[in-house]
């Protein structure tokens, strides 16, 4: 491994729940029709008051268990208007079946095809992130989405949206950050592992221990 950006992150396969069909999330509800072995739908960009934002989404699921790299920044990308194939992003990021090394290792990436040195990656190394790390997750998360950007972020373990339902990656696993409410204390989260839960809320504090011992690029 090349960084101290910690882990490989990758799926087992009974992550990877690939049907067809509606997928309803927080955000949007849409129909997802496989396409040679991928899966999308687009999630609606949406100004409110009260603090929130959410970015348009071309979203599409991961073809494998362990390409959650690779397909978080595709859908990353997707929010400005880019559409690159989720295997190009593996061949850039070197992602083999024991998944991409770290954040590190999709940073340059995002940024080539952003076309300028736009993002770059924090690591949250303590195995809870304290208030300090959460109040600055927060205000990249903020910043990066009006910006018209969406945040990658690598976790590991379980956390709970707000709808009170467990997402449990314990291998890691990457995501992205693809708006917020309540001034950034809630954020919706884009998951390219299971079509039907494309998309949820999470609270910040619970994102941020998610990340706890990874990173996130901004």
């Amino acid at each position: 491994m090349r960084t101290t950006l910690l882990r490989k992150a990758a799926l087992t396969a009974a992550g990877l729940a690939f049907t067809g069909g509606a997928i309803a999330g927080p955000v949007t509800a849409a129909h997802a029709a496989p396409e040679q072995g991928r899966a999308t739908a687009a999630v609606q960009t949406e100004r409110r008051p009260g603090g929130e934002r959410e970015l348009n989404v071309r979203y599409e699921a991961q073809p494998n268990f362990y390409y959650c790299g690779p397909a978080a920044a595709r859908n990353a990308l997707s929010v400005q208007g880019k559409d690159i194939s989720v295997h190009e992003m593996a061949k850039e990021m070197r992602t083999t079946e024991a998944g991409t090394d770290s954040v590190n290792d999709i940073t340059p990436v995002l940024n080539k095809h952003t076309g300028k040195d736009a993002y770059r990656s924090v690591e949250i190394s303590s195995s809870k992130a304290d208030d300090k790390q959460t109040d600055r997750l927060r205000a990249d998360i903020v910043r990066t989405v009006d910006e018209g950007r969406a945040v990658v972020a690598n976790i590991a373990g379980t956390a709970t949206d707000t709808d009170g339902n467990a997402h449990s990656f314990e291998g890691g696993h990457y995501i992205s950050v693809v708006g917020y409410s309540d001034e950034g204390r809630t954020v919706t989260i884009a998951d390219s592992a299971d079509p039907n839960q494309a998309s949820y809320k999470m609270s910040v504090d619970n994102l941020a221990d998610w990340i706890a011992t990874r990173g996130y690029i901004h």
